[in-house]
């Protein structure tokens, strides 16, 4: 269930993170639920799901409200869960190095939506959805790294287009 739910939240956000940023936003606050339920909770995957859903309806509530500030908060969740998602890969994902790792990748996530706000949620959520499709399939083996690019590209190339083109017609 847990796999489903992962492909199809990948698949929003690789697609459609930047444009409907409240999702963006959601699997920011649903990928620290299910991170930090399965490190401290070690309960059933319901109850994974669960509490990473509850985080994500939260998220999603903020993000209407306090739209900046959920972003914000968003972008160093995202960006602590890949890059703990790198650090396990690496087999670098324990104990207080995984908690540094997450916090540097928090620090950086937070960085990118300060900056380049746009951009920003294009390349964090097309990482996200990539890691999340790819973690769906529970493959092992070198093709991980190769699908995830691939998959991360084509994000970055159609959020990107569609927000060239928002551009030009709001410059028209």
């Amino acid at each position: 269930m847990l796999s489903l739910v992962n492909l199809l939240l990948g698949a929003g956000l690789l697609i459609l993170g930047r444009r409907l940023f409240w999702i963006f936003v959601a699997a920011g606050g649903f990928l620290a639920g299910v991170t930090f339920a399965t490190r401290f909770l070690n309960g059933p995957e319901w109850l994974t799901l669960l509490i990473g859903i509850i985080a994500g309806i939260i998220f999603a509530v903020l993000a209407m409200f306090l739209r900046v500030f959920a972003i914000w908060l968003a972008g160093f969740f995202l960006g602590g869960s890949i890059f703990s998602a790198f650090a396990g890969a690496l087999g670098m994902d324990s104990g207080r190095t995984g908690l540094i790792i997450y916090v540097i990748g928090g620090v950086i996530g937070i960085t990118l939506v300060a900056i380049l706000f746009d951009w920003a949620l294009i390349t964090l959520s097309s990482f996200a959805g990539a890691a999340l499709i790819v973690q769906s399939f529970n493959m092992i083996g070198s093709g991980n790294g190769v699908i995830f690019f691939i998959l991360l590209i084509l994000g970055v190339v159609i959020q990107g287009t569609m927000l060239l083109r928002e551009k030009r017609a709001n410059a028209n």
